[in-house]
């Protein structure tokens, strides 16, 4: 919103908290730290941090500096080693090859994944690595989720947040995004605000006593909230009066869809099905069931 900067984590910039760079503009840029990265072992990346005298070229220089292979594992799922050339795919793949590392006597000498035959992995799309992120960041800085779904909204009627601003108070509309925050203040007579994101930025909502009792299940447990309503301004308020409320967090699924019907046309056998749900790759630790998708994002901050 003020134009600052953001920066992902990598290997070669990061540290254990968010940090200020150099200025890009009016402002310095923001480098996300290691602390944002789930599970992430803190004395582990204050040593990675204190080796790194120069830029790490290759990820077996990690090891030595006292990183262990789970938490290779944890920055790769990150994309930390984009300054080393490497997306997340192909760096869980180096990373799954130290594995056979030699050690002790045997150190320096050639390891035998060396001696495999070099293999090309797909590419990742981009809704695949912005799953990944909010796996793995619990946010992405690649694009934003609604953006993936645009044209299904598109057909729906629902605008973006942004489009509001070119339609008059009172005006009918209908819009859509992930619920950032939930508020019935005490002193409001209950009625609830309700602020929505999507990829252009922000809207307010606001849904009145008697409207929360009827869309209470809705308001409480969407995700990806869809209300239809009238437009009004005040000033340079502009807010969203509730009729009616939607639960859509179901297109938030189609997310890499496409890429899973692929996945499963080449790896699908009876071992990768588990209680109805498809894992179509061998590393179940690095995919997303699809039922489990939505744990992925944010369900909203409730205030009173």
């Amino acid at each position: 919103e003020h134009g600052v900067t953001v920066r992902p984590v990598d290997v070669n910039f990061s540290h254990w908290d968010n940090t200020l760079e150099e200025k890009t503009g009016p402002y310095c840029a923001l480098r996300l730290g290691f602390r944002q990265v789930k599970g992430m072992n803190r004395e582990e990346m204050e040593a990675l941090v204190r080796a790194r005298k120069r830029p790490y070229t290759h990820i077996h220089f990690l090891p030595d500096a006292g990183v262990s292979i789970a938490s290779l594992e944890r920055l790769a799922d990150a994309d930390a080693f984009r300054s080393m050339g490497m997306d997340r795919r192909r760096a869980l793949w180096e990373v799954s090859a130290l594995h056979d590392r030699p050690v002790g006597i045997f150190e320096g000498q050639p390891s035998a994944s060396t001696l495999e035959e070099k293999v090309q992995l797909p590419a990742m799309s981009e809704s695949e690595h912005v799953l990944q992120d909010y796996s793995s960041l619990a946010l992405s800085l690649k694009a934003h989720p609604v953006s993936f779904i645009r044209r299904q909204l598109y057909e729906r009627g629902i605008l973006t947040t942004k489009e509001l601003d070119r339609w008059p108070d009172g005006t009918p509309v209908r819009v859509a995004g992930l619920v950032l925050v939930r508020q019935r203040p005490g002193t409001a007579g209950g009625v609830c605000f309700i602020t929505i994101e999507d990829e252009t930025g922000v809207a307010n909502l606001v849904a009145f006593a008697s409207l929360f009792e009827r869309y209470r299940k809705e308001i409480l447990y969407s995700q990806l909230l869809m209300v239809e309503g009238k437009l009004q301004r005040e000033g340079q308020v502009t807010h969203v009066v509730a009729k009616r409320l939607y639960n859509l967090s179901g297109l938030l699924t189609l997310l890499g869809q496409k890429e899973r019907k692929q996945a499963e046309l080449r790896t699908l056998s009876p071992a990768d099905e588990k209680d109805g749900h498809v894992f179509p790759a061998k590393n179940k630790r690095t995919q997303v069931r699809v039922d489990a998708q939505l744990e992925l994002f944010p369900k909203g901050r409730n205030f009173r």
